[in-house]
């Protein structure tokens, strides 16, 4: 492991795009995501994505160049078409107006359709907080779970997000989980060193339990929390794939691969503005919440420090290949 400094991961990133064929402003905004993801110890959607990125644009998965375009076809309604472009850039597009919705609505609903893969979650909800919205968020991928009792994978991880403003400029909290049992990339990264995985994670491609992560990427993930992850999965699924009219995450192809047809993935945002809501007691409340988790030794609501690291490790031979990748 090599010890580099975010700026520099975004930099080498945004070069690396730009000369696969994004374009700069396109480049700019993905890079700067993956030198978040980075920054928050999230490797899964960090640098390791690059590399796909980079090939999915010389394949034509990926449309580099897309203007998204931007509807309204309701006051509290936004929808960003990303034309089968990255999510990043779509979701900049129609943020300012989703923004303005909701503080003139008091609630909007966003949407982002016909994607590429989100990556990280967080990073829009973040955004969306940042500006002293509420925000949930929710997206779908490519298949890898399946249902209490079934053996063959219908839902993605499916993960959802949210973070809270603090009535200050910042982030009182956030969180950005997969509703499978894990990320998929734990798993691939225990199947590359040879590690079992815990019982409850997965099962193979017979539906049997399994600790093998081979026969779990064989077979399919489960839930988290049985049912009820599988019930959250779901409600994902409808807000991110049927909302939005992009794909459910059985027809999502996989997400790496260099070849294939276009991801077509949706995000779904419910964006609040709190202080059009509780007749102002919204940051009272909040701050009543946060004095009763944080008076018990050791607990802390999630997300809630808010700090990023500056230089972070990155893999010796990933770094090298990134660096090679701004030559493409």
């Amino acid at each position: 492991m090599i010890r580099v400094a975010v700026p520099e991961i975004e930099s080498i990133a945004r070069s690396a795009l730009v000369a696969a064929g994004a374009a700069p402003n396109v480049a700019g905004h993905v890079a700067h995501a993956t030198a978040v993801a980075e920054s928050n110890g999230n490797r899964i959607c960090g640098l390791s994505y690059l590399e796909s990125y980079c090939t999915q644009l010389g394949t034509g998965r990926v449309d580099g160049s897309v203007e998204p375009i931007v509807s309204v076809p309701r006051p509290g309604t936004v929808i960003v078409d990303a034309g089968l472009g990255f999510a990043q850039p779509a979701f900049a597009a129609g943020f300012e107006q989703a923004v303005a919705a909701a503080r003139t609505n008091g609630v909007c609903s966003f949407s982002v359709a016909h994607s590429h893969t989100a990556t990280s979650l967080g990073y829009f909800t973040e955004q969306l907080a940042l500006a002293g919205m509420i925000a949930i968020g929710a997206t779908n991928a490519s298949p890898r779970v399946a249902p209490p009792g079934g053996s063959r994978a219908v839902l993605g991880t499916n993960p959802i997000a949210m973070a809270v403003p603090d009535g200050e400029g910042g982030i009182a909290f956030q969180f950005d989980f997969a509703t499978s049992a894990v990320a998929l990339g734990t798993i691939t990264m225990a199947a590359a060193k040879g590690e079992s995985i815990p019982p409850g994670w997965a099962v193979d491609a017979e539906g049997n339990p399994t600790t093998d992560p081979a026969e779990a990427v064989a077979g399919s993930m489960l839930s988290a929390g049985g049912h009820k992850g599988y019930g959250i999965g779901l409600l994902v699924e409808i807000l991110a794939g049927a909302l939005t009219g992009s794909n459910l995450s059985a027809d999502i192809p996989p997400l790496k691969s260099p070849d294939g047809s276009p991801h077509n993935i949706g995000q779904h945002y419910l964006v609040i503005d709190p202080s059009a809501h509780a007749d102002g007691a919204f940051i009272d409340r909040l701050r009543r919440l946060g004095a009763l988790v944080s008076e018990q030794p050791g607990a802390r609501l999630p997300g809630a420090d808010g700090r990023r690291a500056t230089e972070v490790e990155v893999d010796e031979d990933l770094w090298a290949r990134c660096q090679e990748l701004t030559e493409a």
